[in-house]
C-alpha cells in the first residue's frame, strides 16, 4: 500500500443519483470525467490505475467519482445519457469547492470533458485528453459490418459480463490493455464483473455508440493536450487525430502503445506523465523548501499566468476577477517571491517550470 490515502465520499446529482467521489492528495484541483469500468475502492491500489492516480495525487488533488451505474455510485438510474454524464460532473464540481481546475478525460470521459469545459469556460484552465473520442461507434462507422459489430459487443456484455468464468470479460480486457500482464489481466477481468451489471454494461456500450460532441470541439477555449495510443485496439488513433486537429491550438502526444490504457512499465507512460507535467502549470513541481512553494494555489495560478506573459487584464478576465484584485494580488506575489518587479517574477517563475502551458 501507498503512503497516499484517498477520501471517499458521496453527493447527490441533479436527479437524486447518489454519486461515489474520492479526493486525494493536495494542491491545485484535476477532477477527472468519470468513464464506465470504475471502482473508486478497487481501483486506487490496483495494477492498472494505480501509477496514474498516485502520480497525480503527489502532485495535484485528484478529484474522481464513479459514474452513475458503476463502483460505489448509484446502479439502479432511469437514465444512463449523455447529458446525464455531464450534469454528474458539474454536481462534483461544484461539490469540489474549486473555483477552477483542471480536467482530465480518459477514453469515453474524454467526451464529456470536453462538453463541460464548452459549458463552463470560466472553471475549466487545462484539458487533457488521453485515448479520448468525439464520436461514437455508430457515428462514425461507415458500414454496415462495422454496426453489427458495435451491437455485437452490447449482446456479448449481456449474456456474459457477470458469468463467473472471466472468458467473455477477457475479450473486454484484452481491448483495453493488449500488452498486460497476466495479473493486469485478470484483474481487469474483476473489475468489469464488479464494477457494473451486465444491462448496465450493455446500456452503456450502446449510449456510447452515439457520442458526438464534434460540434463542440472548435468551441473549446482552454489550453488542451491530447495524448493517444498509436495502436490503440479500443478507440483508433484517427479518433485522437480528430481532437487535436479540430480543438484550437491542441497539442497532441502520439505514443508508441497499443493500450487503450497506459500501463506503469511501458515507456509510454513516462513520456505521457512527462507531457503531463510540462503541459500543467508547475505547481505540483516547485520545490517545497522555497518561496514557491509556500504560495497558495491561487497565488501559483496568478504566478502561472504571469509566466505566460499576460497583462493585468487578460489576468483578470481569465480569474474572474477585478483588475484592482489582480494588482493587490500581484504585490503580495512579489512580495512572496522576494522580487521586486514583474520581469523578476516572470524569470524565476519560468526557472521552476512555469509558463510553458503557452510556449
Amino acid at each position: 500500500m501507498s503512503a497516499l490515502s484517498q477520501k471517499i465520499r458521496f453527493l447527490r446529482s441533479h436527479d437524486g443519483t447518489r454519486l461515489a467521489y474520492a479526493s486525494s492528495g493536495q494542491g491545485p484541483t484535476v477532477i477527472k470525467a468519470a468513464t464506465w469500468l470504475s471502482h473508486l475502492e478497487h481501483d486506487w491500489d490496483s495494477p492498472v490505475w494505480r501509477h496514474v492516480l498516485h502520480a497525480l495525487s503527489e502532485r495535484y488533488r485528484l478529484l474522481r467519482y464513479d459514474e452513475r451505474g458503476c463502483g460505489l455510485s448509484d446502479w439502479q438510474v432511469a437514465d444512463l445519457g449523455f447529458e446525464h454524464w455531464v450534469s454528474d460532473l458539474e454536481a462534483v464540481a461544484d461539490q469540489s469547492g474549486a473555483e477552477r481546475f483542471a480536467l482530465l478525460g480518459i477514453s469515453q470521459g474524454a467526451s464529456i470533458a470536453i462538453a463541460y469545459a464548452v459549458r463552463h469556460p470560466e472553471r475549466v484552465t487545462h484539458l487533457i485528453l488521453q485515448g479520448g473520442y468525439a464520436r461514437g461507434r455508430l457515428v462514425r462507422s461507415h458500414t454496415r459490418e462495422q454496426a453489427e459489430e458495435a451491437e455485437m459487443m452490447c449482446r456479448l456484455a449481456e449474456l456474459g459480463w457477470g458469468r463467473a468464468d472471466p472468458s467473455f470479460r477477457q475479450f473486454f480486457t484484452t481491448q483495453f490493455i493488449p500488452d498486460g500482464l497476466p495479473e493486469q489481466h485478470a484483474w481487469f477481468n474483476e473489475l468489469e464483473r464488479l464494477s457494473t451489471s451486465p444491462a448496465n454494461a450493455a446500456r452503456f456500450m450502446r449510449a456510447f455508440n452515439t457520442i458526438d460532441v464534434t460540434a463542440l470541439l472548435p468551441r473549446v477555449r482552454c489550453p488542451t493536450l491530447v495524448l493517444h495510443s498509436r495502436h490503440d485496439l479500443r478507440v483508433p488513433f484517427d479518433e485522437g487525430r480528430l481532437l487535436a486537429t479540430q480543438i484550437p491550438g491542441a497539442s497532441l502526444l502520439t505514443i508508441d502503445s497499443r493500450n487503450h490504457l497506459l500501463l506503469a512499465d511501458e515507456p509510454g507512460w513516462a513520456r505521457a506523465l512527462e507531457e503531463i507535467d510540462a503541459f500543467l502549470p508547475g505547481l505540483g513541481r516547485a520545490p517545497v523548501d522555497g518561496p514557491i512553494g509556500a504560495l497558495t494555489p491561487r497565488l501559483r495560478e496568478l504566478l502561472e499566468l504571469l509566466a505566460q506573459g499576460r497583462d493585468n487584464a487578460q489576468i483578470a478576465a481569465s480569474l474572474g476577477l477585478s483588475e484592482k484584485t489582480v494588482r493587490n494580488q500581484v504585490s503580495v506575489l512579489f512580495d512572496r517571491l522576494q522580487v521586486e518587479n514583474r520581469a523578476m517574477a516572470i524569470v524565476t517563475a519560468r526557472n521552476h517550470g512555469f509558463g510553458l502551458a503557452r510556449a
